[in-house]
């Protein structure tokens, strides 16, 4: 196969966020912590020690960002709400999330991965692709160098999956957590692979695995050994081919490591519903702020932007946008915010809203920004 000399490592740090705030808490580690929400800081009593709220003491819409996986033993996980995990581990430790914190984390460990091997594919906050074929070392010692280099950057642990190409290393990297080092090649795939569940292969979602669960095919070895006819005429030419191609562990995507962004956005779910009249003041400031961050966001990156989006959630669920693409590119919280206002103005405010987001796109470079126009009258939640 041509690209089985390839080695191609998924690099995934372990529970991230909860395991930075365990270099802030050693007291915590061993215990069910979970992240997310705000205002439940410890309490420090007069003699130093803290108190932490639990699970059980949170009310609120929010939901978990990440979990230890202590925590994760009560089927506490991301994404899932607040006040359902509650029911699950109630004597859970609850932490906020600190995003500074994880972003300087973040810079730290890809640090020192490109100390190692610098052709890198960023994949977010806590996990990275790396090429290492034309690193010199055997890949398991140049693996677990590339793990202890991490470790002695930021005091964390990651779990790296080292295989011929993206899409095999990215189920890897989870075979062994925490701390976790899988090589494998092509020959491994019908012993380590197939006997997974095919939701394990990233890019069948949900619907596809319920899909695929009605055909009798719960893992990937059975998905490899479908009719190719039987997947075409229940996913469509195009998605059943690629199934067939991803069960068998082919990918031949290369590193890319100059990926450009396409937008930026700031968003909140807010800890109860609220009015667009009666909450007048409090939208009013968490729009001021989602646009000041999403204006530092442009900075750091190196943006500015022609159009400018906003985005509501409202009680019952319903989600609308607005966006307005403005005549001179801008970077300044000001002018995003004037910008956010004058999209407001386009949508219904009748119903309370769950959630307000901001996002910034048609990014470009800053030389082609000359000023931000000038406000107008007639803003909403000013």
């Amino acid at each position: 196969m041509a690209d089985a000399d390839r080695r191609i490592a998924h690099i995934d740090m372990d529970a991230f966020f909860a395991s930075v705030e365990l270099l802030r808490y050693p007291q915590l580690r061993g215990q069910p912590v979970v992240i997310g929400g705000r205002g439940y800081e410890p309490e420090r009593r007069a003699d130093g020690t803290l108190v932490f709220k639990r699970l059980r003491d949170y009310v609120g819409r929010g939901v978990i960002t990440t979990a230890t996986y202590e925590a994760r033993a009560f089927g506490v996980g991301s994404a899932m709400g607040m006040m359902k995990a509650a029911k699950l581990a109630p004597d859970a430790i609850l932490l906020p999330a600190t995003f500074d914190a994880y972003r300087h984390y973040s810079r730290l460990f890809k640090q020192a991965v490109a100390s190692i091997a610098p052709d890198i594919e960023d994949r977010g906050i806590d996990e990275i692709f790396v090429d290492l074929t034309h690193v010199e070392g055997e890949t398991r010692e140049l693996a677990a160098r590339i793990k202890q280099a991490v470790f002695d950057a930021t005091g964390l642990t990651c779990s790296i999956g080292v295989t011929p190409n993206k899409l095999l290393s990215k189920i890897c990297s989870d075979l062994e957590k925490p701390n976790g080092l899988t090589v494998l090649g092509f020959e491994d795939i019908p012993a380590r692979i197939w006997p997974l569940n095919v939701r394990k292969v990233n890019g069948i979602g949900p619907k596809a695995t319920a899909k695929l669960a009605s055909l009798g095919i719960e893992t990937i070895g059975q998905l490899a050994h479908t009719d190719a006819g039987l997947l075409q005429d229940y996913f469509g030419a195009h998605y059943a081919a690629w199934l067939a191609r991803a069960a068998r562990g082919i990918d031949e995507r290369g590193i890319s490591t100059s990926r450009e962004s396409k937008s930026i956005s700031r968003e909140t779910t807010f800890e109860r519903d609220l009015h667009a009249r009666q909450d007048r003041e409090t939208l009013s400031g968490i729009l001021t702020t989602l646009c000041a961050r999403l204006a530092d966001d442009l900075k750091r990156k190196g943006y500015v932007s022609r159009t400018i989006s906003i985005k509501l959630r409202y009680d019952d669920f319903q989600i609308v946008s607005r966006n307005v693409t403005l005549p001179l590119p801008v970077a300044g919280a000001d002018a995003i915010l004037q910008a956010a206002r004058e999209c407001l103005k386009r949508v219904p405010l009748q119903r309370k809203l769950r959630l307000l987001g901001v996002r910034a796109s048609t990014l470009e470079p800053p030389g082609a920004m000359v000023r931000t126009p000038q406000p107008v009258q007639g803003e909403l939640f000013a």
